[in-house]
């Protein structure tokens, strides 16, 4: 499927495979922005909302260049076609998983995209992200950070952070966040670390919403918030997203900002259509 391409000049969207940031340029932050690949597809989402939000969203809060794959329509079964190409994030600093492919269950298919990230490319995984490739082992859920088998029914409900983390900053301690899906999870591995709780009516427990993890040498941001573009589209949301990706790439300050070299100009602020405005921080404590 043929993605948006956006007249921001901040903001990349394609269907096609092609490197963009070669080893010769200088690091992100340094004349260049944070190369983002998302690829997303698959059932049960408005992926098409979702990518131009998140996209636009992004570019509107730092130097971030995003290049979308979107593929799959929606089944539950494709693999997309980016993960057989060998180094296939090359070019990226950061991979953002957005897809929904429960039924993609080979072993042999799924190492090919862990693989990348074993390397020490950095990670976020958004929503159903975390229900895919349920190839009869333990080892995307590892990756991800949290095992989830599944989700109940659609409810708001308040997420309430459990830590102080730069990746917060600017979230209120209990975050009403709108009519939802509020994914359980069953474990927490140990390499994770849990920054955000939300009750679940149906299991009558605390289920981690935010969090990050350690995956051997790489970076990974995790959130199972997202299923409807109505809740993408706050914020809330999109300064949440762009601040784990910012962080996963090692480009976030303490203070939940970006590093020098990916902070926006003014000029950059007022060339780029925020969907969301950020509302008046309230700092996490």
């Amino acid at each position: 499927m043929l993605c948006r391409l956006f007249s921001c000049a901040l903001v990349a969207c394609t269907v096609a495979f092609a490197p963009i940031a070669p080893a010769a340029e200088p690091p992100a932050g340094k004349d260049r922005p944070l190369e983002v690949l998302y690829i997303t597809g698959g059932c049960c989402h408005d992926y098409d909302a979702q990518k131009a939000l998140i996209s636009r969203g992004m570019a509107a809060r730092a130097r971030i260049r995003t290049t979308v794959v979107h593929e799959g329509g929606t089944t539950t079964n494709h693999p997309i076609s980016i993960y057989e190409k060998p180094d296939w994030s090359k070019g990226y600093d950061v991979v953002f998983h957005n897809e929904c492919f429960s039924d993609v269950k080979d072993p042999a298919f799924l190492q090919k995209i862990l693989a990348e990230h074993e390397k020490g490319v950095p990670a976020v995984l958004m929503h159903c992200a975390m229900h895919c490739y349920r190839a009869g082992n333990d080892d995307w859920f590892k990756f991800c950070g949290i095992t989830s088998p599944g989700h109940g029914a659609h409810y708001a409900y308040t997420c309430s952070l459990k830590a102080k983390h730069p990746i917060l900053t600017g979230l209120p301690l209990e975050w009403e966040v709108p009519k939802e899906e509020l994914y359980y999870s069953d474990k927490v591995w140990p390499s994770a670390t849990s920054l955000g709780e939300a009750m679940s009516t149906d299991r009558n427990a605390m289920q981690t919403c935010i969090w990050t993890n350690q995956f051997g040498k790489t970076r990974v941001f995790g959130t199972t918030i997202g299923h409807y573009a109505e809740t993408v589209a706050t914020p809330e949301f999109l300064g949440l997203v762009t601040r784990g990706t910012l962080w996963a790439a090692g480009k976030l300050e303490e203070d939940g900002t970006p590093v020098a070299g990916l902070e926006l100009t003014a000029a950059e602020k007022a060339a780029v259509e925020d969907p969301a405005p950020e509302p008046t921080p309230t700092l996490a404590k």
